[in-house]
Formats: C-alpha cells, structure tokens, sequence
C-alpha cells in the first residue's frame, strides 16, 4: 500500500513593503485590494508593543476590509514557520532590515517593494521618496544576492523601478 503525501499549506506571502510609516491608508486601501489579500502583517518590535500604534493601523484595515496582524520579527518567524493555514499575506516591515531577517531565517520573500523611507541626516536618494542608509543598502544588496527581486514602486499601477545592487559610496556622490 503506498502512504499517502500530507501536504501541509501554508501562507503564502503576496508581496513584502518596506515603508517607513507602515500602514496607512494608501498601504490598506490600494494595495490591498491590488493584491488580492486576506491579512496585512506588519513585522515590527515597537509596533508589537504598541496598542496606540495598532489602533490606528487597525482602522485603515478595517476600512479597507482586511485583517491585520501585529508581530515582532522574531515571533513573526515563529509563527509563520508553524502556520497552516491558506492566508494570502501582505507583510509589511519599516526597513530593508526588517526583510533581511526574515530572508536570513530561511523565509522566502519572493519580491520586496520599497515604498517610502523618508530623508534623515547621513541618507542618500535613491529617488524622491527614498532615500537609503548604508545599512539599508546592504541589506537590499543581501536580499538581492538570495534572489529576492526588490523594486520601487510607489502605488499599484504607478511605475515599477527594477533595484539592483546598490552602491552607498557612488550614490552619495550623486547628491
């Protein structure tokens, strides 16, 4: 007699955005309904914390009729390793490192979409609304060496910037 295959299913990550105002209206609205999803997922430690944080990003996805799940990176990691069920998540994280450690505990993250990630002291453009750090650099430039594909894109429809490997150095001299 010849065992039968158990398949166990599990989530399946839609899309992974980096933004580093994690879900606001744009994010709930346009790419949830874009993408076809059940649960929006924001993997991040303060906000796991925050019951003021997470009351907010709970009404932009209620309002754009989603669930919403709130973990820290490693508790993410956890839970989606032993997760069975059939969800289609939208994860989103407020930097490339976020991604990056999911990607270094075996997760695959097949694309990452960078949103906005806003100027502060010692960021290089990448373009008008991103602007990267060298840490952020590294971590996308490690993402892409584990084949994630990693773009731009503001909000569904609007163009797609292919990323490649960056460099820190050449992009400061760009400025």
């Amino acid at each position: 007699m010849k065992e039968i295959e158990v398949h166990h299913m599990k989530a399946k990550i839609e899309l992974t955005r980096i933004d580093n105002r994690l879900v606001h209206g744009q994010v709930g609205m346009t790419w949830g309904s874009t993408l076809n999803i059940d649960t929006i997922v924001v993997v991040d430690d303060l906000t796991a914390a925050s019951g003021f944080a997470q009351k907010l990003m709970q009404s932009v996805a209620t309002a754009a009729s989603r669930q919403i799940r709130f973990y820290t990176v490693a508790d993410f990691i956890r839970v989606f390793n032993e997760n069975t069920s059939h969800q289609k998540l939208f994860v989103v994280v407020q930097s490339p490192h976020e991604a990056r450690l999911l990607v270094e505990a075996g997760i695959e993250l097949k694309r990452v979409n960078v949103g906005n990630m806003h100027y502060e002291k010692g960021r290089v453009a990448f373009n008008r609304k991103v602007y990267l750090t060298r840490q952020d650099i590294d971590d996308m430039n490690y993402m892409l060496a584990q084949g994630t594909e990693v773009f731009y894109q503001d909000v569904p429809g609007s163009a797609v910037e292919k990323i490649g490997e960056l460099d820190y150095e050449t992009m400061k001299r760009r400025r």
